[in-house]
């Protein structure tokens, strides 16, 4: 059989093996994901060595399919005898390398003896100050706390809590699942976040609904795709709840990049790469910002003068109805904004000491009464 039969026969068996795997036979897409990689590997040998780019793509794909059947030792002796015996293009060195320490992450967390979701998702992060495999510390560090924080929305909203404005989620639900980040694979900047959670004996939540790993992680995908893609009726059915549905926005809006320091952050599924991404550009940011006013309710003729400024958030301090934000215009002033009770933690909370807009109303008393607060990256 030449190249292409071979080929033809890979893809076959992988599709097979997607379709396996998304109906939950996950044993089943394992021996299609080995039997891929194994006739790929025929394919590989098919090739002469003058097609390097072709016998790059196969290399890598040999391994990956060995890798998606979980046979950890027989992905890592490939992959050596790729690097060290055939000599391959760049590209495919990069990522063969990824690849391995993508398997010894999977090793020791199976040594580990953790459960984890079946699925990864995938956060890149490119354009403005991101590079391939590098991005600003801060940048990554909030983004990372806003999935995070989407996560655990996510996780409350499934198990019918009651919508938490203030502090950090229950211990037991902290507990239940935890957020991992995991070594996710070469392409501009990215991470990949994987659900842990403990057995259900250790949990002390009585007869409330829990939902299971990969119900999290679908649901996130299905909220975040709706919110980035059409943040008013799509979100609405994938969220019914009003008060939810508003603190999703707004983190939906956070997540989503102005341009400044970075133009696109990407969601996917990692075993499921056959799915569309999730895209948040400015577009997408500039269309839940209007989707957030139009929830709004109405302003009263006599409430004061609509007023934006922006400045550092200095203060929070939701419980006492109040934040302070220094702004310079050119002098240096702090602006104290009231009635900022309706504010979420977990949306405000990584704001502090960062550039932010508020929208607020201008008493004729002079006090400037909060509306809305989003950072400016």
């Amino acid at each position: 059989m030449s190249w292409a039969e071979h080929h033809r026969e890979t893809e076959r068996l992988t599709e097979a093996a997607e379709t396996a795997l998304r109906e939950g036979q996950t044993n089943a897409a394992e021996d299609l994901f080995s039997q891929a990689s194994d006739s790929e590997r025929l394919a590989f040998e098919a090739l002469t060595p003058e097609k390097a780019r072709t016998r790059g793509i196969s290399a890598v794909g040999i391994v990956a399919l060995a890798y998606k059947a979980r046979n950890f030792t027989a992905a890592q002796e490939l992959a050596y005898r790729f690097l060290g015996k055939e000599s391959l293009p760049p590209f495919a060195v990069s990522q063969l390398r990824n690849l391995v320490q993508t398997i010894w992450t999977e090793e020791a967390i199976a040594a580990a003896g953790l459960k984890f979701s079946k699925d990864d998702i995938l956060v890149a992060v490119r354009g403005g100050q991101v590079m391939t495999g590098g991005a600003p510390l801060d940048l990554i560090l909030r983004k990372v706390e806003e999935v995070r924080a989407m996560f655990y929305r996510t996780v409350e909203m499934l198990m019918n809590v009651p919508l938490r404005v203030r502090g950090a989620p229950k211990y037991e639900i902290q507990h239940l699942f935890r957020p991992w980040l995991i070594q996710a694979p070469t392409g501009s900047y990215q991470f990949a976040v994987r659900l842990e959670s403990p057995p259900q004996m250790e949990l002390g939540l009585g007869t409330r609904y829990v939902p299971a790993v990969d119900e999290v992680t679908r649901k996130f995908i299905d909220i975040v795709s709706s919110a980035a893609s059409d943040p008013g009726q799509a979100l609405a059915v994938a969220v019914p709840d009003e008060g939810y549905r508003k603190t999703f926005l707004k983190l939906a809006r956070n997540l989503a990049p102005t341009g400044k320091s970075f133009s696109e952050l990407e969601i996917k599924s990692a075993i499921r790469p056959q799915l569309d991404g999730v895209i948040f550009a400015p577009p997408a940011r500039k269309a839940i910002d209007e989707t957030i006013k139009k929830s709004a309710p109405p302003a009263a003729p006599d409430s004061g003068e609509d007023v934006t400024f922006t400045g550092i958030l200095r203060a929070v301090h939701l419980d006492q109805d109040w934040l302070e934000v220094t702004v310079n215009d050119p002098d240096e002033r702090h602006i104290r904004v009231d009635n900022a009770g309706e504010a979420i933690d977990d949306v405000v909370g990584p704001m502090v000491n960062r550039e932010v807009k508020v929208n607020t109303r201008l008493l004729p008393t002079g006090k400037f009464m909060f509306e809305d607060i989003e950072t400016i990256e």
